[in-house]
């Protein structure tokens, strides 16, 4: 699979540090070096059948059509695309009007990942969101009128702007709406980010671990009511609306990320990712050079990602493939805490996969930290 990387915002979310901007005058030179990698790179995945074709990272709904057709065109030149591939574009509410959803229809693109984070203006407004709520709505009704019906919402849960009763109304608008998959994360305080100083002085309270675990388990159980499949802790899709790219990272596949600051991974031994910086990267490729630094796993490293990567899924660790991949003397060194844990009751064993039980979820990274080898 690939994911293109655009690096182009609109604001800087007050929630959180990621932030590429650049002018419009450099939006072709932007796109122009982002083929030219993928010509450069072209060989770098095993697999040519292409699964899953990502746009993300940034505000990619921004560019013209045209721009995203051309990169498309660009991969299809070197790597085959599947019959039923899952082409997915990244976009933000305020940009899905009518024009540009009546261009994006006649392409290859077949799913939108759509950047809601709540119905509610209070909670855009906290978040420095550019869409209102009117706008969060109309996207998604806009966007099924123009024939697309594998739409993912991002909505953000635990807010302090937020009431729980806003956050059940949160849920039961994308029920109302036939929204087939949901991608749910809960108010986080990055460092360095104006949220931060907004609670330092007093501005804004912090979010409170109560209400997000009660926010966390209340949507849990109401989606899987309304048909949901939950299969990663912050993911729920309905039969068939699953996200092919994001299950191919957690099940440890290998991917190639082309632009600013993407990341690359074999499947096996080798992590790689492109410099954040413009200029720098767009000078790299200009220079017929990859501007990407290169990380070779350990036989640690690589155990300690397979656990953290899959067990944040429903369907776990294989045990069969941890024994074919791993030392003896490695496993034998996680062996007694995992049996700890089973006791415990916070991992169990089923169909020969290791996995953390539902309803202890909202805790998986501190189990698995429990894990890892150092």
């Amino acid at each position: 699979m690939i994911y293109i990387h655009i690096p182009f915002c609109k604001q800087k979310c007050s929630y959180c540090n990621f932030h590429f901007s650049t002018s419009t005058s450099k939006v072709d030179e932007m796109v122009n070096a982002i083929k030219k990698e993928i010509y450069l790179r072209k060989d770098e995945l095993q697999n040519k059948s292409l699964a899953s074709l990502y746009f993300g990272g940034g505000t990619p709904s921004i560019l013209k059509v045209d721009h995203l057709k051309s990169i498309i065109d660009e991969v299809s030149k070197y790597f085959e695309f599947q019959n039923d591939i899952e082409i997915t574009l990244e976009a933000n509410p305020d940009d899905l009007n009518k024009k540009f959803l009546q261009e994006l229809s006649s392409t290859e693109f077949n799913r939108l990942s759509i950047g809601t984070q709540s119905f509610f203006e209070e909670d855009l407004k906290l978040m420095n969101r550019a869409h209102t709520s009117n706008e969060a709505l109309d996207s998604i009704k806009r966007s099924q009128d123009f024939g697309f019906e594998n739409l993912s919402v991002d909505l953000i849960y635990g807010s302090p702007s937020s009431s729980f009763l806003n956050w059940q109304q949160n849920l039961k608008t994308i029920i109302d709406l036939q929204v087939p998959h949901v991608s749910s994360y809960a108010l986080t305080v990055e460092p360095k980010t104006a949220m931060e100083n907004w609670v330092k002085t007093g501005k804004m309270e912090a979010p409170k671990d109560d209400f997000q675990n009660e926010a966390y388990f209340y949507m849990t159980e109401f989606l899987k009511e309304n048909n949901f499949q939950h299969y990663e802790i912050s993911n729920f899709g309905k039969e068939s609306f699953q996200s092919r790219h994001n299950t191919a990272y957690w099940q440890s596949r290998e991917y190639l990320g082309i632009g600013p600051s993407a990341h690359s991974y074999d499947g096996n031994l080798k992590r790689s990712w492109n410099i954040a910086n413009n200029s720098i990267y767009l000078d790299k490729i200009s220079a017929n050079t990859i501007p990407s630094e290169v990380e070779i796993l350990s036989e640690k490293e690589q155990l300690n990602e397979m656990l953290m990567i899959g067990l944040r899924t429903s369907w776990g660790v294989s045990l069969a493939e941890l024994k074919n991949r791993f030392s003896l003397d490695l496993i034998e060194k996680i062996t007694s805490e995992i049996e700890f844990k089973i006791e415990e009751g916070i991992l169990l064993i089923e169909n020969d996969y290791l996995k953390i039980p539902e309803k202890h979820w909202f805790l998986a990274d501190g189990i698995v930290s429990d894990l890892f080898l150092i």
